[in-house]
């Protein structure tokens, strides 16, 4: 049953991806490998607790992500938002990167853009809102790494000096190993 859910998941998530700046047309022929990935996860070794985060914050003015351990910032990271970054997220297809207090729901290993972590975006809140306004409200929001036209982070500079992403917060697939192997499922992220 878990190995089903994570593949369904993967599935959703590589459907409804964010699309990265570069070659189109190398994106569906250069893929991640998954088996380490999925064998992680399977096998909980998706986690170090010598290096772990019980905190993120993401300030969208700054385009930071700052990491924390015991109220402490551990470390500071650069990120790519949606392509409309100026105020929440309101419904599917705004490209805004949702604003509040949000917790990591799961993690992913992703086909298109190597690993992610979910964020718990929709809220009831966020789905009441949109819904009195006749609106969907989105989802599969997550913190992503690169696009697999990336993989060997040569394009990181012009990924990260962009918005681009339909909502997700991007950042390198360097800091995404870092994220992986310090962020359990249920950590806090604040999008500010």
């Amino acid at each position: 049953m878990g190995y089903m859910y994570v593949f369904l998941m993967t599935v959703l998530l590589f459907l409804a991806g964010c699309d990265g700046p570069g070659p189109k047309n190398e994106v569906v022929e250069n893929q991640y490998t998954l088996e380490e990935c999925k064998e992680e996860l399977l096998e909980a070794k998706d986690f170090s607790s010598g290096g772990s985060i019980d905190k993120i914050v993401v300030i969208k003015k700054e385009r930071k992500m700052y990491l924390y351990k015991n109220n402490q910032i551990q470390n500071t990271l650069p990120v790519s938002l949606g392509k409309d970054p100026v105020g929440t997220k309101e419904k599917q297809g705004d490209n805004k990167t949702p604003e509040g207090e949000f917790w990591i729901s799961r993690k992913l290993c992703s086909p298109k853009y190597y690993r992610s972590l979910c964020i718990s975006y929709p809220r009831p809140e966020d789905t009441a809102k949109a819904a009195k306004k006749g609106l969907n409200p989105g989802g599969d929001v997550t913190i992503h790494a690169q696009p697999a036209w990336n993989a060997d982070g040569k394009g990181d500079k012009d990924t990260l000096s962009q918005n681009w992403t339909h909502g997700c917060v991007a950042v390198t697939n360097s800091a995404m190993k870092e994220l992986w192997y310090a962020v359990r499922e249920g950590v806090p992220i604040v999008i500010q």
